[in-house]
């Protein structure tokens, strides 16, 4: 196991009816900015019980934050947190309405041009303080240091991190996810799945604790990311769910071993691209780029496919194959398709999303440093 240093002061009110307990976590003083998204928050009774919680607070609201939120509508809210003094900021939504608002905290006391910070990954010294209502379960950003966002007139979408945006707080109610729609109810097990995977599916470190907390999410996804598609109001399965895309990317299980992420960065170039789902681009992309990478994950490909899908017959080239492809078969299983033509793409702008990462300088790629240009081109070609 590698050297870590680990540090995560989230505070997470998990349960119905924490959402009343978010003005005792404010400062009485504050003056806060609500953000959320496209106003479904208005539509499912979150948004009241929220300015219920803060009744008798001093607070504004800027709503219209996008899936992949974009910096154009961000520096909108940045503007109007320096123009009228707001000192905390609550995110409520999903992880595009978290990653923006994150954005919008380190941006707010920036100097210079804000987009430095993903585009040059320019330091950040100081953040407005920020709390969140998850909504949407998916991406972990209610207790991590990421975001990223969408620079819509360049087609570019960047990510940084940094420890000044871990949250104050962190509400995780399953009620208020009760009215997502299937495609969202998917995705965000997808992209709780595809975070383990880029975590764990690497070489052996020997990290052993690691990789059975990795294998426990993943199992507990498999059993009860279905059970949310079924029965959308199935409160247990929905608290399951939620604490697992959680406990996928908040660090923990990531401690002293390989990380992949080559998934991710090319997947946020189809996003970025052609305007597809963040975990739509992941179901495409990780089965084919475990395939391609087979040989060197090999020994992990087997623990995957014995200790998660129960995979123990044949040639150790057949249970690879097998587990890549019940993985393929689970995320379609939940409705999010895993070939770039089930969304209309022919792979034309491959070339493209090569070049892109290219001139990024963003190769190599991969846990072993050994995904290229020609690797993601191949990978890539395999999506079609």
């Amino acid at each position: 196991m590698y050297n870590f240093s680990f540090y995560n002061p989230v505070k997470i009110l998990f349960g119905k009816g924490q959402i009343a307990q978010i003005s005792a976590e404010i400062p009485p003083d504050r003056k806060i900015l609500l953000t959320y998204g496209g106003g479904s928050i208005k539509r499912n009774g979150v948004y009241d019980q929220v300015v219920q919680a803060l009744a008798g607070r001093n607070f504004l609201e800027f709503g219209g934050i996008e899936p992949n939120p974009r910096l154009e509508t961000l520096m909108q809210a940045v503007e109007l947190v320096r123009r009228e003094n707001i000192d905390f900021l609550l995110a409520v939504g999903g992880g595009s309405v978290l990653d923006g608002t994150k954005f919008i905290a380190v941006a707010v006391p920036f100097q210079g041009d804000p987009w430095d910070i993903l585009a040059k990954h320019s330091p950040v010294h100081e953040a407005v303080p920020m709390g969140t209502v998850l909504t949407l379960p998916a991406t972990g950003s209610e207790m991590n240091t990421n975001a990223v966002v969408t620079k819509w007139s360049t087609k570019e979408k960047l990510y940084f991190s940094s420890p000044l945006v871990f949250p104050k707080f962190s509400v995780l109610d399953p009620e208020t996810t009760y009215s997502l729609p299937p495609r969202q109810i998917g995705n965000g097990i997808v992209d709780a799945f595809t975070h383990v995977a880029e975590q764990y599916l690497t070489f052996s470190n020997n990290a052993p604790l690691q990789d059975r907390m990795a294998e426990a999410i993943l199992s507990t996804l498999i059993e009860e990311g279905p059970k949310t598609v079924a029965n959308p109001t199935d409160y247990s399965a929905r608290a399951n769910v939620m604490w697992c895309t959680t406990m996928a990317l908040n660090g923990l299980i990531g401690v002293g071993v390989p990380q992949d992420w080559a998934t991710h960065m090319i997947g946020h170039e189809l996003t970025a691209l052609h305007d597809l789902d963040h975990a739509q681009t992941l179901a495409i992309v990780l089965p084919s780029l475990l395939a391609h990478q087979r040989s060197q994950k090999a020994e992990k490909l087997l623990q995957y496919a014995d200790r998660v899908w129960g995979i123990t017959s044949g040639t150790a080239e057949e249970r690879m194959d097998q587990a890549i492809e019940r993985t393929r078969q689970f995320f379609e299983s939940v409705g999010v398709a895993t070939r770039l033509s089930a969304y209309g793409l022919s792979g034309a702008s491959i070339p493209t999303i090569v070049d892109r990462l290219e001139q990024r300088g963003m190769f190599p790629l991969g846990e072993r440093k050994d995904v290229t240009a020609p690797v993601v081109e191949k990978i890539l070609t395999a999506c079609v």
